[in-house]
């Protein structure tokens, strides 16, 4: 048995060993909407000096990518995770590896989301992939979404989701240098209160987004840990902003940690194709995130 197999089936239920990978093909549904009030915490959230604010009322065009506070998981106390996720071994694999990671993930949209809306959405566990690379083993999982509004606007996603062990220290990535010759360029403060802004509208309580001691003690990060999600939805923001036309994909992807208490670049340039390649940027000058925007005009 090799290692990533062994690695793989670590997990138990009932004494039997159980693959994650036994979990793909699981499907899951739910009923999801963006009510005006979280709208509203969205704003409140995302909001900087170069973004105008949005309209936030029932009926208006739902922002790209706000239809991540519109499902929260519901989840008792009693099911949650050390780092604050809902348990593993329901419709999540249970992968063996606690460091959990929003790695990236590729949109496509058809039509446009409307605040307020009823939203369906279809899940199912795409991929999980146990791999033994060189800084040591990983489970990549891939969920693909199928998000449906009331008004016929759709949306196809795939979430990427990283798990690691906790390393003994802080190893960073190789960092990567930002743009030389941006033709935009929009900074966003990263305050703790912005992180506990984000987490709260999207329901999120994984610990990396607010508990300096957990961060430092246990995930040995330097600093607490900005929302990847956070990140993609101030680059497809501002990439819409500065292409003047509507997304029509969007795919990103973290290259490298950032942390709360400076300010973040969001960096765009036009590819050879047409395309808009973005980035943000870390106070230290490295990339954090790096995206593609395709968009028709309006």
């Amino acid at each position: 048995m090799s290692q990533s197999q062994s690695q793989s089936q670590s997990q138990s239920q009932g004494g039997a060993a159980v693959d994650p990978r036994d979990w793909i093909g699981r499907t899951a549904e739910a009923e999801g909407r963006l009510a005006p009030e979280v709208a509203a915490m969205m704003a409140g959230a995302l909001g900087h000096p170069a973004a105008p604010d949005p309209a936030v009322g029932s009926g208006a065009p739902m922002p790209w990518l706000w239809h991540w506070a519109a499902f929260p998981e519901h989840v008792a106390l009693s099911d949650i995770g050390p780092e604050g996720h809902a348990r593993l071994g329901a419709f999540m694999p249970p992968v063996p590896y606690p460091r959990r990671m929003w790695a990236g993930g590729r949109l496509r949209f058809s039509g446009r989301l409307v605040i307020g809306e009823t939203l369906h959405r279809v899940s199912r566990i795409q991929s999980v992939e146990m791999k033994a690379g060189g800084r040591g083993p990983m489970a990549l999982v891939t969920i693909a979404h199928q998000i449906t509004g009331a008004s016929g606007g759709t949306l196809h996603e795939e979430q990427d989701l990283v798990y690691l062990p906790v390393p003994d220290r802080y190893d960073p990535p190789r960092p990567i240098a930002a743009p030389l010759h941006p033709q935009a360029v929009e900074s966003v403060e990263m305050s703790e209160i912005r992180l506990f802004r984000y987490s709260a509208a999207t329901w999120n309580a994984h610990r990396i987004h607010y508990d300096q001691a957990y961060c430092t003690e246990v995930e040995h990060y330097p600093g607490i840990v900005v929302h990847g999600p956070m990140q993609a939805t101030l680059l497809i923001e501002a990439g819409a902003r500065h292409a003047g036309g509507t997304p029509t994909a969007f795919r990103y992807r973290a290259v490298h940690p950032v942390f709360a208490g400076s300010a973040l670049r969001i960096m765009g340039e036009r590819d050879g194709d047409g395309a808009l390649s973005l980035c943000s940027v870390a106070q230290e000058g490295h990339q954090a995130m790096q995206a593609r925007l395709e968009w028709t005009r309006d």
